[in-house]
């Protein structure tokens, strides 16, 4: 049990370290697979709740936990295909950001199309 709580503490200094470290501007990448970790980590937390939670905060940044009916329909398109679309690439112990984040940018693509059509 103590191996874990270390295991936890030393995935969150590198973590932390690496947060200050970084791009000052995140890619969705690098946001969905920090957000996944950190969120992992807790006892609480499933695969599913984790998922939502990154892609809904990844893709809506600057309103995490206030999506109001105002927000832009283009960013709920890109949510709900992400959620059918690219929640089934991560798993408990690897968030596949890349994989993640090809597939919420083919999701702007098909939303774009999809609103722009006549």
């Amino acid at each position: 049990m103590e191996v874990r709580n270390l295991m936890r503490a030393l995935v969150m200094l590198v973590l932390c370290v690496g947060m200050l470290s970084g791009k000052s501007t995140a890619t969705f990448k690098d946001c969905y697979t920090k957000c996944f970790i950190f969120c992992m980590i807790e006892p609480s937390e499933t695969l599913c709740s984790c998922t939502t939670r990154c892609l809904k905060d990844c893709i809506f940044p600057d309103i995490k936990n206030d999506l109001r009916e105002d927000s832009d329909s283009l960013g709920f398109c890109k949510l709900g295909c992400a959620f059918s679309m690219c929640s089934a690439f991560s798993s408990k112990h690897k968030p596949n950001g890349e994989k993640v984040d090809g597939c919420v940018g083919s999701c702007s693509n098909r939303c774009t199309k999809s609103y722009t059509s006549p």
